[in-house]
């Protein structure tokens, strides 16, 4: 059997093609990813995770950013979470984001494997990262991966409505219904 073997692209050149492209794109390393569009009910968890973070970050010298913020994670690859909390000074002009502190990515049936395994494993290779939060999006709930330094494993704790999410990294505590508002899960 002939396969074919393409050349993996360059940071560079992912950055210039998605540059000039309609849709979103992560890069594995490898090859352009397209980022697949969500539903409403993503969007709105989404859109209130932002708020949650900005409301309680401001003033604070960090910020929260994304979904286009890119990420350098294992490699050449280049990851976009839905949000993530530098605070770290940043060129706006940056392709990428540094001293990244806390991720968040909300699942869609189109990501879950690649959130709760590949990124799971690209997150812990970069050093500054200190809490991978996954959120749920057909039903209330988190999953939350943290560690003190670098060189740890990380640590998994689950948290439901009831409960709150905290980031002593960062010094916020979110209530988790807080992601939620706006979300009916009791009419599917």
């Amino acid at each position: 059997m002939n396969v074919a073997f393409r050349k993996p692209w360059t940071q560079d050149q992912f950055f210039t093609w998605a540059g000039t492209q309609e849709g979103r794109f992560e890069f594995d390393g490898f090859q352009p990813v397209a980022m697949t569009g969500g539903t409403v009910g993503h969007a709105v968890i989404i859109r209130n995770c932002h708020r949650a973070l900005d409301t309680r970050l401001r003033g604070s010298g960090c910020r929260s950013l994304g979904p286009d913020a890119g990420l350098a994670t294992i490699g050449t690859a280049i990851r976009c979470p839905d949000a993530l909390v530098t605070c770290s000074p940043f060129d706006r002009e940056a392709m990428t984001i540094p001293g990244v502190v806390v991720v968040f990515e909300v699942l869609s049936s189109n990501t879950s494997r690649t959130d709760r395994i590949l990124k799971v494993r690209e997150y812990a290779a970069v050093p500054s990262i200190r809490r991978y939060v996954i959120v749920e999006s057909t039903g209330i709930g988190l999953t939350v991966m943290e560690r003190e330094r670098s060189d740890e494993a990380w640590k998994l704790t689950t948290l439901d409505g009831d409960e709150m999410l905290h980031m002593p990294e960062i010094g916020v505590e979110i209530p988790v219904a807080e992601f939620y508002e706006e979300m009916d899960f009791q009419n599917q």
